[in-house]
């Protein structure tokens, strides 16, 4: 498997990949909420194409997606990671471990001093992610609690600190 930036012609693999990721069995016409969070953020200000990453297969397929766009902690630039996807076939194979680890690298290689989520603690531990309130940013809706988690990368200060903010189609979707 690769992991490499997305380039266009993978936008529609990367919406299919999001599609089958989140999408319920026995309604497969529906439109995921996560597919339509991607193609409103590709269309807006907050777009980091050097943060939208694809997992290749060894026979050249799309097997996964994650994307980390612009967001802000407090009155600090920071990142939103969402969505993170995986083909169901692809699952459970180390893929979703890949594109964290390579999406949280180009981050931290990029200058940025944090990232947020909202995701499963028992998950994105293993990447360094820990409750926003530990380290003083606060989750965007307070009922979010502990599944409101930041990884700090090496730009990080302690004097960032506030409310988290998710680029504005996450409000909308």
């Amino acid at each position: 498997m690769l992991v490499r930036r997305e380039e266009p012609r993978d936008v529609q693999a990367a919406r299919e990949v999001t599609a089958e990721a989140f999408g319920e069995a026995g309604r497969p016409a529906a439109v995921p909420a996560e597919v339509t969070l991607l193609d409103e953020l590709r269309l807006s200000g907050a777009w980091l194409p050097a943060l939208s990453l694809v997992a290749v297969s060894a026979t050249g397929e799309i097997v996964g997606h994650v994307l980390c766009t612009r967001g802000r902690a407090g009155g600090t630039p920071a990142l939103a990671l969402a969505p993170l996807a995986v083909r169901p076939s692809h699952q459970r194979r180390g893929v979703g471990q890949a594109l964290m680890h390579a999406v949280l690298g180009a981050a931290d290689a990029l200058g940025e001093p944090l990232v947020g989520l909202l995701g499963d603690p028992g998950y994105y531990a293993r990447f360094g992610f820990r409750p926003g309130s530990e380290h003083g940013i606060a989750a965007p809706v307070p009922e979010w609690g502990r599944h409101f988690q930041i990884r700090t990368l090496a730009t990080w200060q302690a004097s960032i600190s506030g409310v988290f903010v998710y680029p504005e189609p996450f409000g909308r979707v």
